[in-house]
């Protein structure tokens, strides 16, 4: 794995079972319950990725089994009929294929999971050629960080390009992928950003800034403050 951003490619599993389209309905089902997988894409004969099928595909046959076959001849087919009735993988499968690139974010990955509500997106390259899959599971690998190798990184690639003359007065601790960040910085504008850039540090489950600005100067009294202003801005003698 490399640097801060992790990859579909860090994750992903590289050896996978693809079904071919021809592949007969008894072969999908016992390829599902061999592999203890919920869905398997489908790829032609150049190893692009066609479309995938599902437990869900699956089970249209079993949910339309004791349907009438007939419901007249302007009667509408009910949803999933088509599938209910297929015996291959081209008939079966969804398509298009929803599909991540290698370099996609796993931030990416989750929230194309999330959206379109699946489990498992085929890796594809540029010519949508079979590269691996990437499961839900496959993603929340990366919690499984060390504590110390996310301080180390918050420490030198993200507090120090940011924070470089007060990186020193930082304390970053980790405990279960929680940051806690203590000590002075000069200036507390930039605690948002280094919160929200320490955030972004895959591994990270969450932040506590505990961040203080520089200590403030005792009020001078009037007379004071204007001799102390003079005395700055007086040039003084060479020696």
């Amino acid at each position: 794995m490399h640097g801060s951003v992790y990859t579909v490619s860090d994750v992903m599993t590289r050896t996978v079972v693809a079904l071919a389209a021809g592949a007969t309905f008894k072969e999908i089902v016992r390829t599902v319950e061999g592999q203890r997988i919920s869905a398997l894409p489908v790829v032609d004969t150049h190893k692009r990725v066609v479309g995938v099928v599902s437990e869900a595909d699956l089970l249209r046959k079993e949910e339309f089994r004791d349907s009438a076959p007939d419901r007249g001849p302007r009667a509408r087919p009910p949803e999933g009929l088509e599938k209910a009735q297929a015996i291959t993988a081209a008939d079966l499968m969804t398509f298009p294929a929803v599909t991540v690139h290698p370099g996609a974010t796993l931030a990416q990955a989750a929230r194309l999971m999330a959206r379109r509500k699946i489990k498992r997106l085929p890796v594809v390259d540029d010519e949508g050629v079979l590269r691996g899959i990437v499961s839900r599971s496959d993603l929340l690998r990366v919690f499984m960080r060390p504590d110390h190798d996310i301080a180390q990184e918050i420490r030198h690639e993200v507090l120090a390009g940011r924070l470089p003359d007060g990186i020193d007065s930082v304390r970053v601790e980790v405990d279960e992928g929680v940051v806690t960040l203590t000590g002075r910085v000069p200036d507390t504008s930039v605690v948002p950003l280094a919160v929200r850039l320490v955030r972004s540090v895959e591994g990270v489950v969450d932040v506590r800034p505990e961040l203080t600005g520089p200590p403030h100067r005792p009020a001078l009294e009037p007379d004071l403050a204007r001799e102390e202003e003079e005395r700055r801005y007086t040039p003084q003698p060479r020696a």
